[in-house]
C-alpha cells in the first residue's frame, strides 16, 4: 500500500501527489483509494472531517491532486474548474519522437463508455467533443522523449488519445498502442502542477516526479519553491 504524499495543506484543502495504481474517489470495488488515504490522514486531527473531491486522475496516472476540507472550497474549486480557470501541466514520456518540437492539437473524441475508453472522430457532434492540448518536447533519455503537455480542455482519456493519434502513445499505454513495457497499472504520465489565481494572487503546486529511472532526465524539471 503507497503512503499518502502530502504537497501542501491548509485550513481549506489539501493537495497531495496521487501514486499511479489508485482511483482518486472511494469505491465498493476498491480496498484502497486516494480519497480513502486523505480521510485517514484529516482523522488524526478532526474526529468527523468533511471531504471534497474537487477532480480526479486515471488509476494508470500519478500525479497532484486536490481535496477540499470545507463545503466552500470545495464549491470555489468547482467554480474554477467548470470556468477553465485552472490550468494544469503535465508531463509524458513517449517512445517515439513526435513530429516536432512543439504543437496544438485539436481534435474530436468519442467516448466508449463499454470499453471505457475514447476515440477521435472526424468531426463534431452530438456524441463528440472538440479537445485541444499543446505540447512541448522538454528532453530525451534511454526510454523516450519528455514532453510537457497542458490540456485547454478537460475531455475523458484526452492526453491520452490525443497523442497516441499522431503515433505517439504514452509508454505502457497499452489501452492506447503502446508497446513499451512500463510499471504495473500506470502509464508514463504525471500530472505535474496545477495552477491558479485567487484574489490577483497566482498559485501552483508540483507533484514530485515519481521516483524510477524512467523520470530521469538530467535534472531538467526543478521543483516549484515550497509554499
Amino acid at each position: 500500500m503507497q503512503n499518502l504524499e502530502v504537497v501542501h495543506e491548509n485550513k481549506g484543502y489539501i493537495v497531495v501527489n496521487k501514486a499511479a495504481g489508485l482511483i482518486s474517489e472511494r469505491s465498493p470495488y476498491e480496498e484502497n483509494t486516494v480519497e480513502d488515504q486523505v480521510y485517514a490522514h484529516l482523522l488524526e486531527g478532526n474526529r468527523k472531517p468533511f471531504l471534497g473531491v474537487i477532480h480526479r486522475l486515471d488509476r494508470v496516472t500519478s500525479g497532484v491532486l486536490i481535496f477540499a476540507k470545507k463545503k466552500s472550497i470545495l464549491i470555489e474549486f468547482n467554480e474554477l474548474f467548470s470556468s477553465r480557470k485552472i490550468q494544469k501541466t503535465y508531463l509524458a514520456i513517449v517512445k517515439e519522437k513526435p513530429r516536432k518540437e512543439k504543437e496544438t492539437l485539436v481534435n474530436f473524441l468519442m467516448k466508449n463508455t463499454k470499453e471505457k475508453r475514447a476515440v477521435v472522430v472526424k468531426s463534431k457532434s452530438s456524441v463528440s467533443q472538440e479537445c485541444r492540448l499543446s505540447y512541448e518536447v522538454l528532453g530525451q533519455n534511454e526510454f523516450g522523449y519528455l514532453l510537457e503537455v497542458k490540456p485547454k480542455t478537460g475531455r475523458f482519456h484526452q492526453i491520452r488519445v490525443q497523442l497516441a493519434h499522431i503515433g505517439i502513445p504514452v509508454i505502457g499505454d497499452e489501452k492506447y498502442g503502446s508497446d513499451q513495457e512500463y510499471l504495473p497499472l500506470s502509464i508514463g504520465l504525471h500530472a505535474w502542477k496545477l495552477s491558479y489565481k485567487k484574489d490577483e494572487q497566482q498559485e501552483s503546486y508540483q507533484a514530485p516526479l515519481p521516483k524510477h529511472p524512467y523520470w530521469d532526465f538530467g535534472g531538467i524539471i526543478q521543483p516549484v519553491n515550497e509554499k
